[in-house]
Formats: C-alpha cells, sequence, structure tokens
C-alpha cells in the first residue's frame, strides 16, 4: 500500500481532483458509462479513494494545524501573512472566506465520491468475493472516516451517498448532524463486517483499513457522542485484534517501522513520487519540511511552522520520555548532530516527531513519514476515559497506567475522584498524541465544548466562543448552492 499512487483511477473516471475540479460544478457527477468492471479496475477505485487523505486539504496540512487552533502551538512560519488562514483560525476571527476552511469543507468530497462508486459497482461485479468484500469494507471505512471529519468541522453537512448523474438534484441541503453520525455509525459497523484483520495483510497492502481500524474509529464515534458503553465494548474487542503498544514512544514515528504493532491506521507516503511538491498527486510528506526548524539546516525545507507553546512544554512532567521524541528545545537531545537553538522558533521550541533528517532525506520535497491517524496508545486512553466516565475509576487506571509507563513515568495516583481522573486522561491524550491533530477534537467534545472553551480563555485565546465550536460553511460554497445554510453566529 505504501508504494501505490492512488490517483491512477482518474484516468479511468475522468474525473480531476484538482482545485479546477473543484470550482465547477456539479461537484460530484460521473460517467457511468466508465464504473469498474473488473477486480483490478475496482481496487484502483479504492486506491482512489485513500488518496484524498494524503492531500493538504486534509492529513497533508489542515488536520494536524488543528493543534494551533488547539493552543498546542502556533503556526511560526515566515511571519506576516504566511499562514494567515491559520492564524485568524487560531485566533478565533475565522470568516466563511478562510481559505483553510474551504479546504476541510472540499477535502473530503472526492473519497466519498469514490467510496459511492465503490459501494455502487462491488455488488453487481461477478468478482473474487475476498476482494469484494474487503473493497467494500474499505469504502464504508473511508467514507465514514471522510464524514465524520466533516460532522466535527462543520456539523450539519449534505449526505450524499450514491455517485450524483446529470439528472440527480446537484444542490442537496445540510442534513443534521444527527443524521450524519447515524450513517458514520452504519458504515463502520458494515465496515466492521466486511474487512480482514489487519494480520491478514501482506506487506504491499499493509495500511489499508483493516476491521481493527473500523473497530477503533467507531469507538471514536461513540466517545464523541458520549455512548460511553459502546466505547468499552469497542475498545474490548480492539484488544483482541493482536495490537500491542511499542516498546519505545520513538517507534511511531520512525520511517523504518510505519505500519507498526501500534499503528491501527495512518495515511501512506511515499518519497519521490514523481509530482510536484505541490500538487493533489504529490505522494510526499508535508511534515518535515513544514515542521522543521526554519533557519536550521536539521532537515529539507525547514519552513518552521507549528511550533509549540511554553505553556504546552510545562505539561511535561520530569522524566516522561515522549518529551525527546516530540520536541525540539533547548538543552535537549541534539537531532542528527545539531544542537537546538531556541532563535530557531519565536517560542523556542519545535516539533520533533515527524522530522526526517537531511541525512536520510536530502531534500524537501520526498519525506516518506506516514501521518498517524489512529494508535492502540487512543484506544487505551479511550477505554480509560469511558470506564471513569462510567464510575469505573480503579479499573481505568491500569489503561492510564500503560501509556504512563511507556512514557517512563509512575502509575498515576490513586483516589482521584471522576473529574480529577477526567482531566488526568485528558492531559496524558494532550501529550501521548500531540501535534496528531487530535487535541481539538478532545476539546470540543468534553461537556459539550465547553471544557474547551474553559481552556482556551485561560490561555488568553478570549475571542474563542461557542459558535467557534464548529467552523463556518464557505461562503462560495454557499453562493453556488442555495440549498446550503450558514452555521450560528457567523
Amino acid at each position: 500500500m505504501k508504494n501505490l499512487i492512488y490517483l491512477i483511477v482518474v484516468a479511468i473516471l475522468c474525473i480531476g481532483c484538482s482545485d479546477d475540479f473543484l470550482d465547477k460544478q456539479p461537484l460530484d457527477t460521473i460517467n457511468t458509462e466508465n464504473y469498474p468492471q473488473t477486480a483490478e479496475e475496482l481496487v484502483t477505485v479504492v486506491n482512489g479513494a485513500y488518496q484524498p487523505l494524503q492531500r493538504p486539504k486534509l492529513y497533508n496540512l489542515r488536520m494536524w494545524t488543528s493543534d494551533i487552533m488547539a493552543g498546542n502551538s502556533i503556526v511560526g512560519a515566515g511571519g506576516g501573512t504566511d499562514g494567515i488562514e491559520t492564524q485568524d483560525m487560531s485566533n478565533f476571527i475565522t470568516q466563511p472566506d478562510n481559505a483553510g476552511v474551504l479546504d476541510l469543507w472540499r477535502g473530503p468530497w472526492p473519497g466519498i465520491l469514490m467510496s459511492n462508486i465503490v459501494l455502487e459497482t462491488a455488488p453487481t461485479l461477478d468478482i473474487d468475493e475476498a476482494i469484494k468484500n474487503r473493497s467494500m469494507g474499505e469504502a464504508y471505512f473511508l467514507r465514514a472516516h471522510y464524514y465524520f471529519i466533516l460532522a466535527r468541522y462543520f456539523g450539519d453537512v449534505p449526505i450524499v451517498t450514491v455517485p450524483l448523474n446529470a439528472d440527480d438534484d446537484l444542490f442537496p441541503p445540510r442534513d443534521p448532524v444527527n443524521a450524519v453520525y447515524d450513517l458514520i455509525i452504519s458504515d463502520l459497523n458494515k465496515a466492521i463486517q466486511f474487512l480482514p484483520p489487519k494480520s491478514s495483510f501482506g506487506q504491499s497492502d499493509l495500511g489499508r483499513a483493516s476491521k481493527g481500524a473500523a473497530l477503533g474509529m467507531l469507538a471514536k464515534v461513540h466517545l464523541t457522542l458520549g455512548n460511553y458503553d459502546e466505547v468499552i465494548t469497542l475498545t474490548t474487542q480492539v484488544e483482541g485484534q493482536g495490537y500491542a503498544l511499542n516498546i519505545n514512544y520513538y517507534d511511531n514515528f520512525n520511517i523504518n517501522d510505519e505500519n507498526s504493532q501500534e499503528s491501527m491506521f495512518e495515511v501512506q507516503y511515499a518519497s519521490d513520487g514523481g509530482f510536484g511538491f505541490f500538487s493533489d498527486e504529490n505522494q510526499a510528506s508535508w511534515t518535515s519540511p513544514f515542521m522543521g526548524p526554519r533557519s536550521s539546516n536539521f532537515v529539507g525545507g525547514a519552513f518552521g511552522w507549528n511550533q509549540p507553546t511554553q505553556e504546552f512544554m510545562n505539561q511535561y512532567e520530569a522524566g516522561d520520555l515522549r518529551k525527546d521524541i516530540s520536541v525540539l528545545y533547548p538543552g535537549g537531545p541534539d537531532f542528527d548532530g545539531n544542537a537546538y537553538q531556541s532563535s530557531y522558533s519565536t517560542t523556542g521550541y519545535n516539533v520533533r516527531k515527524f522530522l526526517v533528517p537531511l541525512s536520510v532525506i536530502p531534500g524537501y520535497d520526498n519525506s516518506p513519514m506516514n501521518f498517524p491517524v489512529l494508535r492502540y496508545a487512543d484506544v487505551l486512553l479511550m477505554k480509560a476515559e469511558a470506564l471513569n466516565e462510567l464510575g469505573q475509576t480503579n479499573e481505568a487506571q491500569n489503561y492510564l497506567n500503560m501509556i504512563r509507563n511507556r512514557a517512563g513515568l509512575d502509575d498515576i495516583e490513586t483516589g482521584l475522584s471522576q473529574v480529577q481522573f477526567r482531566e488526568a486522561v485528558l492531559k496524558e491524550r494532550r501529550l501521548e498524541l500531540a501535534f496528531e491533530g487530535q487535541r481539538w477534537f478532545d476539546l470540543i467534545r468534553v461537556n459539550n465544548g465547553q471544557y474547551g472553551l474553559d481552556f482556551l480563555q485561560s490561555i488568553g485565546k478570549d475571542n474563542a466562543a461557542q459558535k467557534h465550536l464548529l467552523f463556518p460553511v464557505p461562503q462560495i460554497e454557499i453562493d453556488r448552492n442555495p440549498n446550503l445554510t450558514q452555521n450560528l453566529g457567523y
């Protein structure tokens, strides 16, 4: 899977997924005469359904910059208007014409389209049942994941479950977010039934969605909705799927150990894909060049984005092994033989965990570093949180301590109240999953988002208000589709 170039499907379906395509109406029509007819063609369309995950509109930029909104870091970059859309999002002055918001709205739809094509076509094909079932499982998983992104960022969104043709309604209204979650849950339950376990994949298929990934993603959906009994049931099933924590935290970000025993789902990248670095077809990761310390020779590119704040750094306990892996700081371990200097960053810190040194990858445009979407550590923390919310705090400690012990920390103190333990789990999630695009979603789901608003106010983000728990619907999309409505307050 690592070496697949997902966009081959475009040649078959005569669809582009570039900005030019997305600037046209209708947004997701398809020539049905070019539907896949063979198992090989079906798999190619499935591969195409993964490809939007790789793009800057999602995991190559926008998803991880949500940690900047969440207060873990600042934009950094080159100053001035560099990353101005992310600065506005993190300062909570976002308007409906924000370019980052437009990316997040548009990013999932090509993947939803490809998934819909698979789900409409696969049942009619006379092909190997194992390939058919796996393909349908992947499509259900991916469609659910794309809609999960949309629901958490925008709330109500149009539900489109079939490829649209010229005779269809090309201007769908927004459906209630509860209906969107019903679809997500239904799709993930179907994915669980169709997908094989990760252990059954050969090397060429590692990185595809698996039964464990679907179970873990469904647990995260139920955690978001506060369905804690479901979270415990699902995370317990994940525990039976053969996953395990890597012995070393670093191995989650080691390019020589991708799709490891802890990895449940990660976006696949490859070096030297043969496409332009800033094009949609690009196969290389942006994390290393974008997060590398500016004015240093640590990595190729070194654009200096995503600089951790002092408040974030203060959260590390003495002896936390994750600190040296996750961040660069003065006095910390050298990076590829280079000592870090506080002058490399406006905060005095940079992200380390996604950097690929120049001695390994000499250019800026070919980092193969995968991006973690779901790790087993996340599942263990989800179970700890759910157990605590159901009053089983003593049992919850065991799962929290697995994460703390791997980080070199002692067991959490006993006798904590439910509220105190909740805070401990959320802090552990913040440090364990730092800069992986998870913190924002934790902020907005706990106590209906009030947890996040209280935190943001406490670190000086005084503009943060209830309306900011959702993004505005991009004005350009409302102008083109008169059936779309705007979120409250924008």
